[in-house]
């Protein structure tokens, strides 16, 4: 079995390059499809997310090329297979973006119903509520949400939860829709406006990303355009995150700081210093961090996909902190794996009380989702000892080389596999000459 060996105790140190936006990506893979000439995406992370999204997208019939490994060459004008089943599609929860791509361009989709990190229900009611606004009739079968429409029509939606997923899903089917739609509690996430630009420079017709109330007004035809993904904001986070578990000093590069502030507030609150220039951050976390207060929130609030990276910061920080879960109702399953290094973490209902400890110890730890299990390494870097972190596939569907960014840091971790890799891995390890 792949897993990560961590070697703890290292103060990160460096410049690390951020990768494109995976969440963006899976969104602009998606609707790249609704035109008929070549489109260009360029700073498109390498990650088994993003791979597995790609797959689907040829086995409907669009030619996709690639020349880089950051791009990507996609013409859907070829594409006659319908139906989106594919059994590693239906474990990655962007594959329900290709619904709204599908029946925008086709006013028909087939695609297997979602699967991804298991962190609670996230139901795809609000996506339902708007293809059917729009005029599509939607039932469920074998597995599989089965849209139809014989015309698309502008509509007035009100989201009756803010969700990024549906909020895309919906602009990308009202894109190709006649007449304006309107989307009102809609997402503001920074994947949600760079989608918007994105079907922008394909000739869509999109007022208000990045605010509350989306206008839409339908074209009948999108074109070809080469975009460039923004950096991942998550991903900046988590080596944010991990500098100052460490005690580190690092600068973030090929970031959009405004996508970071309330990362960077938190940061700044618990006693980091931060620097930001036009495109970087760098963090310096000189002594033991204080204790805070955060509740995930949807953007620009604090960022679920945050949550497990500062749970364990705050747990080794002075004082009690409490960490609530606004959006995901089952995202504490990493504190299980945290007690195993000596965190002292009570969860009651959606929130997590966190005593900080002095420090952490190594230990076998099992990767429940992507987030958490970045949070475990993480963990591990801060920790004294080695730490084992098992399930990285879960970390590998959203982080781009994961083991040499850490290393080109000073932190010391390694992939392997059980058996003498494992054992030539740990000489390594110890001799430090990884």
């Amino acid at each position: 079995m792949e897993h990560y060996i961590v070697q703890g105790g290292n103060p990160l140190s460096g410049e690390v390059e951020i990768s494109g936006a995976k969440n963006a990506a899976l969104a602009i893979l998606a609707a790249s499809i609704m035109a008929d000439e070549t489109v260009i995406i360029e700073n498109v992370p390498d990650v088994s997310d993003i791979r597995v999204l790609v797959e689907a997208i040829q086995s409907i019939g669009a030619v996709v090329e690639h020349p880089d490994r950051h791009i990507y060459h996609i013409n859907g004008a070829l594409i006659r297979d319908l139906p989106v089943d594919n059994e590693l599609v239906r474990r990655i929860r962007g594959s329900y973006y290709m619904i709204g791509a599908l029946l925008g361009k086709y006013k028909r989709a087939q695609v297997a119903l979602p699967g991804g990190c298991a962190i609670g229900l996230r139901p795809i009611d609000q996506h339902i509520k708007g293809f059917r606004a729009l005029g599509a009739k939607i039932r469920l079968e074998n597995g599989m949400v089965v849209a139809e429409a014989e015309n698309l029509h502008g509509a007035h939606i009100y989201m009756d939860v803010v969700s990024v997923g549906a909020t895309i899903n919906i602009m990308m089917a009202a894109s190709m829709a006649r007449g304006t739609t309107i989307i009102e509690n809609a997402a503001k996430e920074p994947h949600v406006v760079d989608l918007a630009n994105f079907l922008g420079s394909m000739g869509a017709k999109i007022k208000g990303a990045g605010t509350d109330v989306i206008r839409i007004h339908g074209v009948e035809h999108l074109h070809k355009t080469d975009y460039v993904i923004i950096p991942d904001q998550i991903e900046a986070g988590t080596y944010m995150f991990a500098a100052a578990a460490t005690r580190g000093d690092v600068t973030i590069t090929n970031i959009i700081p405004k996508h970071m502030e309330s990362i960077s507030a938190k940061l700044s609150e618990i006693g980091c210093e931060i620097k930001e220039s036009d495109d970087a951050i760098r963090i310096v976390a000189s002594r033991r961090l204080q204790a805070t207060n955060v509740k995930t929130l949807p953007y620009p609030g604090f960022p679920t996909d945050m949550q497990p990276q500062i749970a364990v910061l705050l747990g080794l920080s002075s004082g009690t902190s409490i960490v609530t879960e606004g959006i995901f109702e089952n995202r504490f399953k990493y504190v299980d794996e945290m007690t195993k290094m000596g965190a002292h973490i009570t969860v009651e209902s959606s929130t997590a009380i966190i005593d900080g400890v002095q420090s952490y110890s190594g230990a076998s730890l099992y990767a429940p989702d992507l987030r958490a299990g970045a949070a475990l390494v993480m963990a591990a870097l801060a920790a004294n000892g080695i730490s084992r972190i098992y399930n990285i596939h879960y970390i590998e569907r959203g982080y781009e080389d994961f083991p040499d960014k850490i290393r080109s840091l000073g932190g010391e971790m390694v992939k392997v596999n059980d058996g003498a890799e494992d054992s030539d891995a740990m000489r390594r390890m110890m001799l430090k000459v990884i």
